[in-house]
């Protein structure tokens, strides 16, 4: 499936339920941002290296909770008509610019700190 079939599929499911009333921008993004943060609470007290590998539990937890940001991502970008893979391609390209490879290789500092905006 791509992303455009996700998106129409996403509406279907809504419209079948009649849930597209609770679907306004407000609440879709707030939905999003308590699913992003189950996918903290996943990670939430465990040591960096045990981060790096999860038992058979947490990973299906961590697949679901991915599941649940993309639904409610592709649902809030197609409300404004935005393809979230494009949005991230074009995000990505920004990305280079602000993060030149050579300038930032090996160094977690944020772009302001580098004095290339």
């Amino acid at each position: 499936m791509n992303m455009s079939q996700l998106m129409e599929a996403l509406a279907e499911f809504a419209k079948e339920r009649d849930w597209e009333q609770f679907h306004s921008p407000k609440n879709l993004a707030m939905a999003l941002s308590v699913e992003a943060a189950e996918i903290v609470e996943i990670f939430q007290w465990t040591k960096e290296e045990d981060s790096l590998s999860l038992d058979a539990d947490k990973l299906a937890g961590l697949t679901d909770e991915i599941g649940d940001v993309m639904i409610y991502l592709a649902n809030l970008a197609r409300k404004f008509g935005i393809d979230p893979l494009d949005a991230a391609a074009g995000k990505l390209e920004k990305n280079k610019k602000k993060y030149p490879a050579a300038l930032v290789k090996g160094n977690s500092a944020k772009y302001t700190e580098y004095g290339s905006k």
